[in-house]
């Protein structure tokens, strides 16, 4: 009975962890299919984070190269002047070069020539400093006081040089005539009323001091070209109206024998688009002018026709207003209006063009061809018209001599961004 009982619980303890085996069997199968459930659920969850994650970052790279590219456009579209004066430095590169073997000389002259006295100050503000240009004395003798031009130059109110007088000075040097060459600030250094403030001030020294180096103080002209014309037309009316309202003045716009104008501008107000469209930026242009309020003030042509200045106007000197009909960068239409406008007010005045002169031939590229000058010869003619002496020496002058060939003037000429 033991031993069958005994047997009994043996073989039902062994069913019991046989049933017990295939239980866990059971559960390792069903946990196994769960862990397996779970991983290929966790792994699709990782694949579509990944492929969100994907998307959600090509979206971003989209928005932003769009919002780059639509910026990109944008700033081209304000900054398009921008782009034209880049394109404009690669003309006046190529332009530098051709005339470059004109420009050499000129240096050597400007530099070692004892006929250029450089750098004597006018002022105490940077820049205030002007070139003279003295004739030589013949067999030295004692010569006459010689007659005088004040020459404001040029560079679009920003890169003005007195030294960009050179060739125009050496002309007239030589044809006894004194020249006066006025540095001033320019553009950021200063805006157009401490322009015209530095060429007043250089205009006093020549009044007050030229006699010291061989000149007439009762024969001095004033010249200005391009921005330099605007200058010095600006500061010729602004004395006028001092001296007409009874100020104290260091020089006297009435003892100026006549104004010279070569390629001016003395209306703001019909040029300043022109201007933009040339590449002088809209924002800079009147940053230079301080501010659209002041384009009357600057404009000589707007300011002579108000009658509040009409003594003034009374005391203006005569203007010649030289211009080149192929002039691109200030239409000839410029000098033209100025002159009706002085012509209507009672100023003596002439306008005087040159067919197919464009705005750097009369003032760089003419002077570099040699032999006569045509401006050089129709200002020799004003400035000495009652001295019968002068204008025989002036017809018995020597030819200059030719600083740069032909061909290669006629394409300076061509690819000039003036």
């Amino acid at each position: 009975m033991i031993s069958s009982s005994s047997s009994s619980s043996t073989i039902s303890a062994s069913a019991d962890t046989m049933l017990l085996k295939e239980d866990c069997n059971k559960e390792g199968k069903k946990h196994s299919f769960l862990f397996r459930r779970t991983s290929q659920a966790t792994a699709a969850s990782n694949l579509n984070r990944q492929r969100y994650s994907l998307c959600h970052n090509v979206g971003d790279a989209v928005a932003v190269t769009f919002q780059a590219v639509r910026l990109c456009f944008k700033i081209l579209r304000y900054l398009w002047v921008g782009y034209e004066w880049m394109a404009r430095f690669v003309s006046l590169g190529c332009y530098a070069v051709l005339i470059f073997p004109g420009v050499l000389q000129v240096a050597y002259y400007y530099v070692y020539s004892n006929q250029v006295r450089r750098s004597i100050k006018y002022g105490d503000q940077p820049r205030n400093s002007l070139d003279l240009y003295v004739p030589q004395s013949r067999d030295g003798q004692n010569p006459d006081p010689k007659p005088v031009v004040a020459l404001v130059t040029g560079g679009a109110w920003i890169i003005g040089y007195k030294a960009w007088g050179s060739l125009l000075g050496s002309h007239l040097c030589d044809r006894d005539i004194i020249v006066a060459c006025l540095d001033y600030r320019n553009f950021p250094q200063g805006s157009m009323s401490d322009m015209i403030k530095d060429a007043s001030q250089g205009i006093s020294f020549v009044f007050n001091n030229i006699a010291e180096y061989g000149g007439d103080p009762n024969r001095i002209f004033v010249m200005g070209q391009s921005a330099g014309a605007h200058i010095g037309a600006c500061t010729i009316v602004e004395q006028a109206m001092k001296e007409g309202g009874g100020e104290r003045v260091s020089w006297s716009v009435s003892n100026i024998k006549a104004f010279f104008g070569l390629s001016g501008v003395y209306n703001l107000y019909n040029l300043k688009d022109y201007f933009h469209s040339r590449g002088l930026h809209r924002s800079i242009f009147l940053s230079i002018m301080e501010g659209e309020e002041s384009l009357e003030r600057f404009s000589p042509e707007v300011m002579v026709q108000d009658p509040k200045i009409k003594d003034a106007a009374s005391l203006l000197p005569p203007f010649t207003l030289f211009h080149g009909t192929a002039d691109y960068s200030i239409p000839s239409h410029a000098s033209k209006s100025f002159a009706e406008v002085l012509e209507r007010v009672g100023v003596k005045v002439e306008a005087v063009e040159y067919t197919g002169k464009t705005h750097t031939d009369l003032f760089v590229q003419d002077p570099m061809r040699g032999g006569k000058h045509q401006l050089v010869e129709d200002l020799i003619f004003i400035i000495h018209q009652n001295d019968t002496e002068a204008l025989a020496r002036n017809a018995m002058a020597p030819r200059r001599r030719r600083l740069v060939p032909e061909f290669m003037l006629k394409l300076a000429q061509r690819v000039s961004p003036f």
